[in-house]
């Protein structure tokens, strides 16, 4: 009965994969890709901290970079981080930014306070309403040490603020509403909003955002271990019996998370089982890239394929992918 059940699971997990995002890779192949990819993140985790904390677990080494906390709490400190970042992309030509939209910051109103961070972006035919990149503040009934722990460290909140506006899920928005297409005007998917936001976090620290600073790639590559442990959580307890304390535990020992945020992010993965769109996205579109790029001149040719991808707004990748490569798909994913 238990083997009926998880073979159940699998098959409604990849329809779900198929119909939202058109990708029909075996589950299998998908979990053994999600696998490769935390190894390598830890393992970048391990070089950044035998520099950062020689000594300290990866465990201790992340918790000890989170306690550089932004000194005039995470909302003023984001507000501060966004100016860098906008610069940054500009400075070093990534993206281009299409117009001058304003967004603000603010906290997380109680009843939308899930998720640490998270933007509240208009639709396609509002007028004059303001896009907020809110962030959550602790659960005020946690111990006062709990509450601490889970606020983010500075480098941890600028890969947030990266992920969420520059040149993130904001800037992805302002090309989005550009689009020659009216479907890629009017709707962004799970993966390529999620992936896109995920990819751009690798790309900054790999483009000199922080000029090679341990602590900073530590910031990056927690984000990126959060991702990947979802990725796993979420066929894990959708497609194998895992359970959500078993999930928690993943997110404290491999995605380097307190304990109040891997509560928060074991329990999304049961009602969001497409959060592994985060990490899959994200290697869609490096795969992407090194494709599209390697007859365009590699490195130089960035700003140009990120500029070309966003510009359809946000439909399936492989869609895109077809579209970009001119229906020569070849694979999805690159195992690194």
């Amino acid at each position: 009965e238990q083997d009926e059940s998880f073979a159940l699971g699998t098959e409604l997990f990849g329809r779900m994969l198929w119909k939202t995002e058109r990708v029909d890779t075996p589950l299998a192949e998908l979990k053994t890709i999600g696998e490769a990819d935390l190894a390598r993140n830890l393992a970048s985790m391990r070089t950044a901290c035998d520099e950062f904390a020689p000594g300290l677990s990866l465990v201790d080494c992340a918790a000890k970079a989170k306690l550089d906390k932004p000194p005039e709490g995470p909302v003023e400190g984001a507000k501060r981080q966004l100016g860098l970042l906008r610069q940054f992309v500009v400075d070093n030509d990534l993206v281009t930014i299409p117009s001058d939209d304003p967004v603000t910051v603010d906290a997380a109103p109680p009843y939308n306070a899930s998720n640490l961070a998270y933007i509240s972006i208009p639709g396609p035919y509002e007028k004059k309403l303001p896009s907020v990149y809110y962030i959550a503040p602790p659960d005020p009934s946690w111990s006062r040490e709990k509450q601490q722990r889970y606020l983010p460290g500075e480098t941890d909140l600028l890969f947030v603020s990266l992920h969420e506006v520059w040149p993130g899920h904001f800037l992805n928005y302002l090309h989005a509403r550009q689009s020659d297409s009216v479907y890629g005007r009017i709707s962004v998917g799970y993966a390529f909003a999620e992936g896109w936001a995920h990819y751009t976090e690798e790309m900054m620290y790999n483009a000199g955002l922080g000029r090679g600073d341990p602590q900073m790639h530590i910031g990056q590559l927690t984000n990126a271990l959060l991702r990947n442990v979802r990725y796993l959580s979420a066929i894990g307890l959708h497609t194998e019996g895992m359970t959500v304390e078993e999930s928690e535990r993943m997110f404290i020992e491999m995605g380097l998370q307190d304990p109040g945020n891997a509560r928060q992010q074991a329990y999304r993965g049961t009602f969001d089982p497409a959060y592994l769109n985060y990490t899959m996205g994200k290697l869609m579109i490096k795969k992407l890239r090194e494709d599209w790029t390697a007859e365009r001149g590699g490195r130089k040719a960035w700003k140009a394929f990120h500029d070309e991808f966003l510009s359809y707004g946000g439909p399936p990748i492989p869609m895109v992918r077809d579209a970009m490569l001119g229906g020569t798909t070849g694979a999805l994913f690159s195992l690194e």
